[in-house]
């Protein structure tokens, strides 16, 4: 059986798609990346490999989000593509007829237009995180009400209040305002779910021409309440769709992405990977004044790739060169600071 890999790793949560020939998904999991994308990777790959069909064979690989470069590298892609272009496929496949993509993540948010299966525009929301899940998430802590269940609260309740949704600070101390003057809970997060649709619409939908159907994925798109607040905020005229594998779009499209790539060899490294070790540092290259913060992935004590070089002149081979000259030059001070101390009888 022919298979291909998709891999969304974002900054909140880590995505794997395992697809057939046919764009079935035959196995996924949705992860917290929990600060360590390379941890999380590992663990999607333990979880792919034990859902592995018997007869599979991984063709192709695919990764994306925004430490897609990093996630490339350790499991080894034939295809790295920004978010976008991933979860508009992804949504594509889905939903032919789509003219619109929402999609909230935990700590982004992204708006595509489609016209005639092209991305036609699109807009991101990376500055603030009033309009995403983690957001989301914090209320829920705060309120000690399990997010699963905070969507579910939102419906049942009878009338919403008017919360402050262009700043989390804001919203925050709206929040606390409105429960110091009486409100319920359920009153309080469905007037949250509507500043989010509200900071949502505002930031990244002004001047756009919103067509259905829309489809609405991402993490946030399991909260019913968010849903609804969408449904009423366009007055139920507009056909909102949310896919069953609303979670994994990103990696979905990764994968579909790397199928229609067809490398005639994968970069796969195997499920090998999860066994390895891998190591980051950083260093600031100071022969010109850009000062460079270059950032070295080590995989097994060997340079596996690095980032940051504007010029190109940091390669694999030069880093570890650098290194081994710095290794000498400390080696070398410790050994003549020994030999003064001897001489001297210290």
């Amino acid at each position: 059986m022919e298979l291909y890999l998709g891999v969304d790793v974002g900054s909140v949560t880590t995505k794997f798609v395992l697809m057939d020939a046919r764009k079935n998904i035959v196995a996924s999991c949705y992860l917290k990346t929990s600060g360590d994308p390379i941890a999380a990777l590992k663990e999607g790959l333990k979880y792919i490999k034990a859902h592995f069909p018997p007869q599979g064979e991984i063709k192709a690989v695919g990764t994306t989000g925004s430490a897609r470069h990093l996630a490339g590298v350790v499991v080894g892609a034939d295809i790295i593509k920004n978010e976008i272009t991933a979860h508009a496929v992804a949504a594509l496949t889905r939903v032919p007829e789509v003219r619109t993509v929402f999609e909230i993540g935990g700590q982004d948010s992204k708006l595509i237009i489609i016209r005639d299966g092209v991305v036609e525009d699109f807009a991101m929301n990376t500055i603030c995180a009033a309009g995403t899940g983690s957001f989301l998430e914090h209320q829920a802590v705060r309120l000690n009400i399990p997010i699963e269940e905070f969507g579910k609260l939102a419906l049942q309740a009878k009338q919403a209040v008017r919360i402050a949704g262009r700043c989390t600070v804001f919203a925050e101390s709206d929040m606390i305002h409105k429960q110091q003057l009486g409100f319920g809970k359920a009153e309080i997060i469905k007037g949250l779910c509507e500043a989010l649709v509200r900071n949502f619409m505002n930031n990244l939908a002004t001047g756009k021409r919103i067509e259905d159907p829309i489809v609405f994925q991402g993490g946030v798109a399991a909260n019913q309440g968010i849903v609804q607040a969408f449904r009423d905020f366009f007055g139920g005229k507009k056909k909102i769709i949310v896919p069953p594998e609303h979670g994994v779009m990103g990696a979905w499209g990764a994968a579909i992405l790397a199928m229609e790539y067809a490398p005639a060899r994968t970069a796969f490294q195997g499920f090998e990977v999860i066994e390895k070790s891998f190591k980051n540092f950083s260093f600031n290259c100071l022969d010109c004044p850009n000062s460079c913060e270059v950032v070295v992935l080590e995989e097994e004590g060997e340079v596996k790739a690095l980032w940051g070089s504007r010029c190109g002149k940091w390669t694999p081979r030069s880093v570890t060169q650098k290194f081994k000259e710095d290794l000498s030059f400390v080696l070398e001070r410790e050994v003549a600071f020994s030999d003064e101390t001897q001489s001297s009888g210290r």
